[in-house]
C-alpha cells in the first residue's frame, strides 16, 4: 500500500484490517539502527489514524525477531563536539527519538499484539512490553541486554516490564543480570500468555486473535484500549472518573445497537469506519 513504504519495516493490511508490521533488517537480524527506529514510529502513527485498520500484528523477519540495538550503527557511537553539555544535548535527543518509536506502539489506537519467534533482546524487549498482547514461539527467548552493553535500559523497558510482569524481583533480577528468559519462564510469569510450536504457529495465532478484534466495534476496542492505558497509570479513582467523561460521549455511538441486533439476530455486524 503507498502510504506503507518505509526502508526497513514491511506493512500489509488485510481485508479483515489486520494490519502486519513486519521488522525488516533479516542480515542483520533486525537489529535497530536509527532507519528502523524511525520506521517503527512512522509505520504506528500512520497506522493509528488508518480507518482501514483494526487491529496489528508485528513480528521479525528471518530467523529472530530482533537482535535488540545495533551496535555498529548506533547513532550514540561518536559524537562531533568536545564540549560534554552539547554531546549530552545531542544524546539526549537521541534517546528521545528511540522511545518515541515504541510509545508510539503503546498509544497506537489500535491493539497491537506481538508475535516473537527466536531470540528477542534489548530494544526488542523494549518494544513488545510497549505491544498490547505478547505471542512466543517455544523456540524464543528475551533478554535484556542493555547491562552487558554498559548502560542502563533507556528506551521503555525498565518503566514498562514491572508493569507487564508485576514480579518486581523478578524483574530486576532480568535487567540486574542480562540473563535470558526463555518462553516457558516468560509464559509462567506472564510475560507472554501463549507459546506455540514455531515461527508459523505464532504467526498463525496472532493473525487468529487480531481477526477477532477486528471484528468487534472499533469504537469499544478503541475506548478499551485507551482506558486501559489510562488506568494503568493513574490511581483507580482517577481512572473511573475518566472513564466518566469518556463514555458520556463515546456511549452515543451507534455501534451498541449495532452489537444488540448481531447479538440476538446471530449475524456479523457491519460497522462504520472510525
Amino acid at each position: 500500500m503507498s502510504q506503507y513504504q518505509y526502508e526497513t519495516v514491511k506493512v500489509d493490511v488485510s481485508a479483515e484490517g489486520v494490519a502486519h508490521v513486519q521488522l525488516h533488517r533479516p542480515k542483520k537480524l533486525n537489529a535497530f539502527n536509527d532507519q528502523l527506529v524511525s520506521d517503527v514510529r512512522k509505520a504506528f502513527q500512520d497506522i493509528s489514524v488508518d480507518s482501514n485498520v483494526l487491529s496489528v500484528v508485528v513480528s521479525g523477519t528471518g530467523r529472530m525477531f530482533t537482535a535488540g540495538l545495533d551496535l555498529s550503527e548506533t547513532g550514540l557511537k561518536s559524537q562531533d563536539s568536545n564540549d560534554p553539555a552539547r554531546a549530552a544535548w545531542k544524546i539526549r535527543s537521541h534517546i528521545q527519538g528511540f522511545q518515541a518509536a515504541f510509545t508510539a506502539i503503546e498509544e497506537c489506537s489500535k491493539p497491537v499484539i506481538a508475535a516473537v519467534h527466536g531470540a528477542c533482546f534489548g530494544a526488542g524487549v523494549d518494544l513488545i512490553t510497549a505491544c498490547d498482547i505478547r505471542y512466543c514461539a517455544k523456540d524464543s527467548f528475551f533478554c535484556v541486554k542493555e547491562v552487558d552493553v554498559g548502560l542502563a535500559a533507556d528506551v521503555g523497558s525498565l518503566q514498562r516490564l514491572p508493569k507487564v510482569i508485576g514480579n518486581n524481583s523478578l524483574v530486576r533480577e532480568l535487567c540486574f543480570t542480562g540473563r535470558n528468559m526463555y518462553a516457558p519462564e516468560a509464559l509462567q510469569c506472564g510475560f507472554v500468555n501463549k507459546v506455540v510450536e514455531d515461527q508459523d504457529a505464532v504467526l498463525a495465532e496472532a493473525f487468529k486473535t487480531a481477526k477477532l478484534i477486528a471484528s468487534k466495534s472499533p469504537v469499544a476496542v478503541l475506548g478499551t484500549k485507551h482506558l486501559l492505558n489510562y488506568s494503568r497509570d493513574h490511581s483507580v479513582a482517577e481512572g473511573l472518573n475518566y472513564t466518566v467523561a469518556w463514555n458520556q460521549g463515546m456511549l452515543n455511538t451507534e455501534d451498541i445497537p449495532l452489537s444488540i441486533q448481531a447479538f440476538v439476530t446471530k449475524k456479523p455486524a457491519k460497522y462504520s469506519k472510525l
